[in-house]
């Protein structure tokens, strides 16, 4: 078998196969050997039918069994030999195999990029001294309050204002007729300006004294998310019922009783403090890691294969559509689609698969390992984080050994990046500097493309 290969692009290659009709007939003599064992044709029998009539009969099923097992043995030798890191799948138009002549095909390659030595030590990178503020911690509790608030009726006569609830009956009417998607809908209680109901309940409620009926005429846009009201005029026949004020929760030990696992407010404060400092933690390591790939992608410049690309995009979109899922809502229904968002997310995508390959790059130059406590106790830290045992972790690896390196692999790039601040100059700001700074950064950027 000859094989040549030839680079189109740094990352992308051509290879040309060329397989002997000798070993096209020997392949094809095993493949008919086997078919005469089993065939059965009337008139013939068992094990006895001619080669001649098994030719006429089944030559395209037996070629198109060869043909494609012929090249993938070819691809996968040639891939061994020259020591090809291909990405993503590889290209070809298998041409017709013919009995009497030589198998030649072509299939085109994307393989990683070969990767200069980085340079990543004395990088400059600022580190924004973050503080937990009391005003935070007291925003935590007023929103545990609001959770645990309850409503309660307004007695005296006055009318509905901003920030109160009201106990409603509406229905909708399309062209002067009950509309069979918009069902009367009664004892419905909703907050003033607030979803899921269109603003112009609030507008109509606003100043309205139960009880009191109304009608509120809702236009919705050619691009509103239910196809069922998509670019039709509802008219709704609402009937103020009540008024209805939110009662916070006092903020006392009573308020945090019935949460189960705290004894007292201070309990909570001091919880809530302690995930505010982890969440410090990681939006620090995550905007020194920002700029850390920043000034990395400015220095290292190359090819990015567009299967890796594409691999990136269907990421994003897959998250995405996972996150609306969890909501009871799709991409659609919130005027998005696949299409729209490859083309949003395109250049992001891009930007990760290059800071992919730069670690990759880094995982090897620097002989970066993973030992197995290293592993055990980052499953001790994943355990925690989800509410979870270790065992349960580990067991969920063990069931799917590609997610375990590919779990593997994500501490590796950690272990990479932990490196790179270590070898860097660290400077600490206080937030009022960072935001200076990324402000000038900006300025800068827009007055040089300018």
């Amino acid at each position: 078998m000859q094989v040549k290969i030839e680079d189109q692009s740094s990352i992308k290659k051509v290879l040309s196969f060329e397989i002997p009709k000798e070993t096209i007939s020997k392949e094809l003599n095993k493949a008919y050997a086997d078919l005469k064992k089993n065939a059965n044709i009337k008139g013939f029998r068992k094990g006895k039918i001619p080669r001649k009539v098994l030719e006429n009969r089944f030559a395209a099923d037996v070629h198109a069994e060869v043909a494609p097992r012929l090249i993938q043995e070819a691809f996968i030798e040639a891939v061994e030999n020259h020591k090809l890191d291909i990405v993503g799948g590889p290209q070809l138009d298998p041409p017709e195999l013919k009995p009497d002549a030589d198998y030649a095909f072509e299939i085109t390659v994307e393989v990683k990029p070969e990767l200069d030595n980085i340079d990543f030590q004395g990088l400059e990178i600022k580190k924004t001294l973050y503080e937990v503020t009391d005003a935070e911690i007291e925003s935590q509790i007023y929103m545990l309050q609001k959770t645990m608030a309850t409503k309660q009726k307004v007695e005296e006569e006055r009318p509905v204002k901003e920030g109160d609830f009201v106990l409603i009956d509406y229905e909708g009417f399309l062209n002067g007729e009950a509309f069979e998607h918009t069902l009367k809908v009664e004892n419905y209680v909703i907050g003033i300006n607030q979803s899921p109901l269109p603003k112009e309940f609030s507008e109509k409620l606003i100043g309205a004294i139960p009880v009191q009926d109304l009608e509120i005429e809702v236009v919705y846009g050619d691009d509103f998310r239910d196809e069922n009201l998509k670019g039709k005029t509802i008219v709704y026949k609402v009937t103020l019922k009540e008024i209805q004020e939110e009662i916070l929760a006092e903020a006392n030990d009573d308020l945090v009783k019935g949460l189960g696992k705290f004894e007292s407010l201070d309990e909570v404060k001091n919880t809530i403090r302690e995930n505010l400092e982890k969440g410090i933690v990681q939006r620090v390591k995550h905007e020194m890691s920002e700029q850390i790939f920043q000034a990395l992608l400015e220095k290292t410049d190359f090819e990015v294969p567009r299967a890796l690309v594409e691999g990136e995009l269907n990421g994003i979109i897959s998250e995405t559509e996972q996150a609306y899922a969890q909501n009871n809502t799709s991409l659609e229904e919130v005027g998005l689609t696949r299409e729209l968002m490859q083309e949003k997310y395109r250049d992001v995508a891009e930007k990760q698969a290059r800071r992919h390959l730069i670690l990759d790059k880094m995982i090897t130059q620097e002989k970066i390992e993973l030992s197995d406590e290293e592993l055990d106790a980052s499953f001790e830290e994943m355990a925690q984080a989800m509410s979870a045992t270790k065992d349960a972790i580990k067991n969920f690896f063990n069931l799917d050994p590609r997610q375990l390196e590919y779990y593997k692999h994500t501490q590796l790039e950690k272990k990479v990046i932990d490196l790179i601040i270590e070898k860097s100059s660290v400077v600490e700001v206080v937030p009022e500097d960072a935001q200076a700074a990324v402000a000038q950064t900006e300025e800068e950027g827009t007055q040089a493309q300018a």
